[in-house]
């Protein structure tokens, strides 16, 4: 039976608005991500449901057709507000969407709450006027016809997911995986993520961005990667590591070895290097009574300097506020559940 401070907790509501030609895989992502999300005592972070205007039925690409439980009323009371992917309609054909559709994104974005799109999904809030000035990010299939219809967006189709704050956009297809794993980590600590990352089956992070799966006309080499050196550099996170180094280990000229690494990844070594220092500090911080200068060391900053001054640009706080905002074990029993998951 769930404790007191358990049964007075009020989970994180989530509303997933499905249209038309809804994409069945990133439909289904936030329910399962979220869903998973949950406390050693079985309390759940996050509550989800799915909406559509006038309560559907809402067809699928997928040739079946989703039943949704509520109408758009559900963004009303939506902490968080998740549009999958469309296959085809006015979002992806002419930039236009539903009046009502409109207004109760646009008045769910006003009143405060968060706002992410996964997939083709950016479509529909750009059709709603939520994405104007802002940065974003669609499948890179789309990235062309996007920027025809909405030029005032800045859209980067190189990236798995860009958080601008309140209004979150991910990639292709299982990108939206990455981007639920990443909001559940900031809302909630990396412990908590990697958790539901694998009751989901899924790597908690993936290395790079979208510019690795976008269709090249001549095929790369399987055997001349770098996976076995991002490996061995993980494995070595507290040492200084040289591109040299790098380069010597993948048995590669640092020209090719710096060429083979982006094309993999996404990211310049250095680049790659400086994520996994931040993200192993952040996970220290999280589970060890570390002082702050060992957790620099082990994570590869040297400082406490300097990793104040990374976790500052990372994610706006200090080491020792970070450890306060997610200390696991008050996550584990229940104790970081009554926090409200942040706005972001």
């Amino acid at each position: 039976m769930r404790n007191k401070r358990a049964m007075a907790f009020l989970p994180h509501r989530v509303a997933v608005l499905a249209l038309d030609d809804v994409v069945g895989l990133d439909l289904g992502m936030p329910t399962q991500v979220f869903g998973t999300a949950r406390t050693l005592d079985d309390v759940p972070f996050y509550t989800v449901g799915v909406c559509a205007p006038g309560g559907g039925p809402v067809r699928s690409s997928a040739g079946f057709r989703v039943l949704p439980e509520h109408g758009l009323e559900l963004l009303a009371a939506a902490d968080t507000v998740v549009v999958p992917g469309v296959r085809g309609g006015p979002p992806l054909d002419t930039g236009t969407l539903d009046p009502t559709v409109t207004a109760a994104l646009r008045a769910a974005h006003a009143r405060g709450a968060r706002v992410m799109a996964i997939c083709t999904g950016a479509f529909v809030l750009a059709a709603a006027g939520l994405l104007a000035g802002r940065r974003a990010t669609t499948h890179w299939a789309y990235a062309d016809r996007f920027r025809r219809l909405h030029p005032d967006v800045d859209l980067d189709p190189a990236v798995l997911f860009v958080d601008d704050g309140d209004v979150l956009t991910s990639a292709g297809v299982a990108a939206g995986l990455d981007l639920c794993l990443h909001v559940l980590r900031g809302d909630h600590g990396s412990e908590v993520a990697a958790r539901a990352a694998r009751r989901c089956v899924v790597p908690p992070w993936r290395d790079g961005g979208q510019a690795q799966y976008i269709e090249r006309p001549v095929p790369r080499d399987p055997d001349s990667g770098t996976a076995a050196t991002r490996e061995w550099a993980r494995q070595r996170l507290s040492e200084p590591v040289t591109l040299r180094e790098l380069a010597g280990h993948a048995r590669m000229s640092v020209r090719t070895f710096t060429r083979r690494f982006r094309a993999e990844t996404g990211l310049s070594p250095a680049q790659w290097l400086l994520r996994q220092r931040t993200d192993h500090a952040r996970l220290l911080l999280e589970t060890t009574d570390l002082a702050v200068e060992q957790v620099a060391r082990r994570s590869g900053f040297g400082t406490a300097v300097a990793l104040r001054q990374r976790l500052r640009q990372h994610v706006g706080v200090t080491p020792s506020a970070y450890r306060r905002t997610f200390r696991v074990d008050d996550a584990l029993t229940g104790g970081g559940a009554g926090r409200p998951a942040r706005r972001r």
